[in-house]
C-alpha cells in the first residue's frame, strides 16, 4: 500500500488549514475551507483503492474478482455535496455582509451590529 495519497492529503489539509488561520477575507477562508475538504477526498479514496481492482459493478462477473470498495465511493459524493452545500452557505454570508458592512474583513466586521 502506497503512502503517498495520505501525505497528499495531509499537505492539502494543512495548507488550507494555514489559510484558513490566516484569512482576512471571508472569499479566502472559504477557498481555503475548500481545499482542506479536498484532503478528505483523497483520504477516503485511497482508502477504498485496491490494486487491479475493477469498478463495483457487479453484473457479470464472478464472486472471487477483486472491486474497489463502493461503499468509500458513495462517501466521497457525499463528501462533495456537503462541500459544495457549506461553500454556497458561507458564500452566501459573505455576500450578505458586503451587503450590509460593506466588507468581507472579519475583523471589520466583529464591531459591526446588524
Amino acid at each position: 500500500m502506497s503512502y503517498l495519497p495520505f501525505a497528499v492529503a495531509g499537505w492539502l489539509f494543512f495548507v488550507g488549514l494555514y489559510g484558513v488561520v490566516t484569512s482576512r477575507n471571508y472569499i479566502h477562508l472559504t477557498v481555503c475551507l475548500t481545499v482542506m475538504q479536498s484532503s478528505t477526498y483523497v483520504v477516503l479514496l485511497a482508502i477504498g483503492y485496491r490494486n487491479g481492482a475493477t469498478a463495483p459493478i457487479f453484473a457479470g462477473i464472478s464472486r472471487s474478482a477483486k472491486t474497489v470498495d463502493p461503499v468509500v465511493q458513495a462517501l466521497t459524493l457525499t463528501d462533495i455535496v456537503v462541500s459544495v452545500t457549506m461553500t454556497a452557505l458561507i458564500l452566501a454570508l459573505a455576500l450578505d455582509a458586503h451587503d450590509d458592512a460593506g466588507t468581507v474583513d472579519p475583523d471589520e466586521l466583529a464591531g459591526f451590529e446588524g
